[in-house]
């Protein structure tokens, strides 16, 4: 197959990892001719630029496709983008994130190409203005009338797009965000050395969360819960991996109850790095309050980590009460630091939730399996497109 992949920009991210794998895949496991079509990236959360530059396929920068909303640079975008895609002329176009989403299906369709988007995580969610919502749902009705399938990272992500009015059930495939197992399976570095370089103690417990320091991630509901935490287990200690626009906030919020000591920031860090870091901590915590389905849930558990996060989106889908972990209502701070207390101070509840993760998730997050069943869809597009 000859596919070009649209995306907005190639940060250290779950959807950005995703579509790397997907595109490493093709050009290398299937021989497939591939493109990798992004806006210029630049920031506090890294860059996967540089890997993108070392896998032997077509990389292409857009110039003026950003991710925050310019109507002159939108224009230019979608201008270089069909010019892109004209010079390339894929058999299919695959968009990914929800500028390169709307301006990539808008361009395909412009060029008469067969389309396919995937929803990582929804264009319109909490914490967006009125005006921002609903011309982000109107913009997807849009664009989804100029492409062939939706592809969800979750059930939820279709459920959420069906309720909105985006498009009908029929339309959509769900296909689990993938990712490399092995190093979650087996870490590169014995956990105990890594907590020894972090300056953990063996009689710590760790609670690790993996996300940007941004909005939207909810840390400031785990430094809210981290106090009630270690008044009643003194032992425990936070791992935050990852870094951004809000880390000098939340030191500051750390420090005015005396916590400081108990929380640990990794900073921003490589992917190849997070797998080590999981299997340094005991539970793994996620308290975003908008997510697609959160790479660091399946990426515990296959590390036989118990999970405990929100209940947004796509995480229930793995997230099992009294199963894998603990799934809680939405910003609660209560209910997060009894669940938190509740797995500190019992390490066969973590050790049994973690097994169970592992045996039901390890397979099914592989990036193997994602990109097989993704050139699946693609080859369906194709053929009913041929028979039109």
């Amino acid at each position: 197959m000859r596919v070009a992949h649209i995306i907005t920009r190639m940060i250290i991210g779950g959807a950005q990892q995703n579509t790397l794998y997907t595109v490493e895949d093709q050009y290398r496991d299937y021989d497939d001719q591939v493109s990798l079509m992004t806006g210029p990236t630049e920031g506090p959360e890294g860059t996967l630029i540089p890997r993108a530059e070392q896998g032997g396929f077509d990389l292409r920068i857009v110039p003026h496709l950003t991710r925050s909303i310019s109507p002159m640079n939108d224009w230019r975008a979608y201008r270089e983008l069909i010019a892109e895609l004209r010079d390339y002329q894929p058999d299919l176009v695959h968009t990914h994130s929800s500028k390169a989403g709307i301006l990539g299906r808008a361009a395909a369709w412009h060029l008469k190409l067969p389309t396919v988007h995937t929803i990582h995580g929804a264009a319109f969610h909490f914490g967006q203005s009125p005006v921002h919502y609903h011309a982000y749902i109107a913009a997807e009705k849009w664009a989804a009338r100029r492409c062939d399938r939706l592809i969800s990272v979750c059930d939820a992500m279709t459920d959420q797009y069906v309720a909105a009015g985006i498009a009908t059930q029929d339309r959509y495939d769900t296909v689990y965000s993938g990712m490399e197992v092995e190093p979650f399976l087996t870490p590169s570095r014995p956990p105990e050395e890594v907590r020894r370089e972090l300056g953990i103690e063996p009689e710590h417990i760790v609670i690790g969360k993996v996300a940007r320091l941004f909005h939207l991630k909810g840390h400031k509901y785990l430094i809210e819960a981290a106090k009630q935490v270690v008044e009643a287990q003194p032992q425990v200690r936070f791992l935050l991996v990852g870094d951004g626009i809000l880390r000098a906030e939340f030191e500051q919020r750390i420090a005015e109850p005396g916590l400081s000591e108990h929380f640990i920031f990794a900073g921003l860090v490589p992917p190849e790095r997070v797998p080590e870091l999981i299997h340094a901590m005991d539970i793994v915590v996620h308290t975003s309050v908008w997510e697609g389905l959160a790479r660091v849930l399946p990426q515990g558990l296959i590390a036989g980590k118990p999970v405990v996060s929100y209940d947004v989106d796509g995480a229930r889908e793995v997230v099992l009460p009294d199963e894998t972990g603990y799934l809680l209502p939405p910003e609660s701070i209560e209910p997060l630091s009894q669940a938190l207390m509740e797995l500190a101070a019992d390490p066969e509840k973590r050790r049994r939730f973690g097994q169970t993760g592992r045996e039901r998730f390890t397979d099914q997050f592989r990036h193997e399996t994602m990109t097989r069943r993704l050139r699946e869809i693609y080859q369906r597009v194709l053929d009913e497109r041929s028979q039109q």
